[in-house]
């Protein structure tokens, strides 16, 4: 049996700074991946000649580390200027703060009912937070309505704590300037975006991959906390000295061996979205908006985003493409493929921007993990395995190792930051 001193579970960008990181301490340490390809959410794939990240990715970080990384790979940047589709209007995001294309009677309801909103929480939860802030009218149009679509469950399921600098708080005055103009300032929390040149966003960790010692196709099936051991899909078992482990928390309780009950069923209480990608290619340059929300029911999913925008090389000469979000509670989907690829297509015919003769690529593919759910109590039962996980040796890390709201460059700094 081969003895190694880091093993670390998952290829993807997590992964790969727990592996820095052990390069840097002059310490051994391999990475095992279940796909056949490293790079995890920050892959990609081509579909003739279209290239598609799996879901959206942008980066905005500033942390001297990460972009000592990134800024190695040629990049474009992009304004963070995104929009916002609400049955038949195109609003400036944030919307509240974008309210002029409405018809004067709309812009008077919502801002009447912003100056009459709560002056108090009525609750700990999400949906309270976003009356408390909007007022009902503009909550009830705007955010409630995208919270079911992009969390795949009411607001008032949701606590507060991922909130963070991701909700633009309303001001009186924003909200009066862009009702009144359509010349507002952009408030988004970056003002810019970077993207690779070529090779999609994966193009940003290709230092680390090509550093790294990477084995592919090793699915972990057991863990062994007391004998320190990982057996693999393939027959492989190896033991560790360390070991560190992005996989997502439900898993890792899964497969670990002698977890206490408690700490299974917190574990298996634990949840997360998965995402039906319904990607897009044109025979022709139709889409020139890096990203934007969708606010109808009637269409499925609650964003899309433009990789050719984000840079030309991800589409032929002459064409341009977009990649639509649909989320689902848990790690199946609610959702049947050709019906979500008919909803696509109507999609963007009701918000003209494409018919389906203009269509050369509709393509549908599936991530089992996309966002964790802040739901209630959440955070009790995480934490409560994280700290298992400690206790038996385990480091975890990454957006689902770590199980919070991780972007690319937090969680690189996750892996890294694994390994005292």
């Amino acid at each position: 049996m081969e003895t190694i001193d880091i093993v670390i579970l998952g290829a993807g960008i997590a992964g790969l700074g727990a592996a820095l990181r052990a390069r840097e301490l002059n310490r051994q340490a391999v990475v095992f991946e279940a796909r056949a390809r490293a790079g995890g959410l920050l892959d990609n794939f081509t579909v003739d000649g279209f290239r598609f990240d799996h879901a959206v990715h942008l980066s905005f970080a500033n942390e001297p580390e990460v972009r000592a990384i990134f800024d190695r790979t040629p990049y474009l940047t992009h304004p963070a200027d995104s929009y916002c589709w609400d049955d038949g209007y195109w609003l400036k995001h944030p919307v509240q703060n974008n309210l002029y294309p409405l018809p004067p009677q709309q812009r008077v309801d919502l801002i009447k009912s912003f100056l009459a909103r709560p002056e108090r929480l009525a609750g700990d939860d999400y949906a309270s937070w976003l009356r408390h802030q909007y007022g009902d009218a503009i909550a009830e149009r705007y955010p409630l309505r995208y919270t079911q679509k992009y969390w795949a469950v009411p607001a008032e399921r949701l606590s507060t704590t991922w909130i963070g600098n991701r909700m633009r708080r309303a001001e009186l005055d924003e909200i009066l300037f862009g009702s009144l103009t359509g010349d507002t300032p952009n408030t988004y929390y970056t003002k810019e975006m970077r993207y690779p040149r070529a090779g999609g966003y994966k193009a940003f960790i290709q230092p680390l991959l090509d550093a790294t010692d990477i084995r592919l196709g090793h699915a972990a099936t057991h863990i062994d906390t007391a004998a320190r051991t990982v057996t693999f899909a393939n027959g492989t078992t190896v033991r560790y000295g360390t070991l560190v482990s992005t996989l997502p928390l439900p898993l890792l309780v899964e497969l670990a061996q002698d977890v206490p009950e408690d700490i299974r069923q917190a574990g298996a209480a634990l949840r997360a979205t998965s995402i039906d990608l319904i990607s897009v290619g044109f025979d022709k340059p139709l889409v020139k908006d890096l990203w934007f929300y969708i606010y109808d029911e009637d269409i499925a999913a609650s964003r899309a985003y433009s990789p050719s925008v984000k840079s030309p090389e991800n589409a032929p000469p002459g064409c341009s493409s977009l990649q639509f979000e649909v989320y689902s509670y848990g790690t199946g989907s609610a959702h049947d493929p050709v019906a979500l690829k008919d909803n696509t297509v109507a999609a963007l015919g009701k918000m003209g921007i494409a018919t389906a003769d203009d269509i050369v690529v509709l393509d549908h593919r599936r991530l089992p993990y996309g966002n964790v759910i802040f739901e209630h109590g959440m955070e009790g039962r995480r934490d409560r395995v994280r700290a298992w996980a400690t206790e038996a040796g385990i480091a975890t890390c990454g957006r689902f190792g770590e199980w919070d709201y991780l972007w690319s460059n937090q969680s690189l700094l996750s892996g890294y930051r694994a390994l005292a």
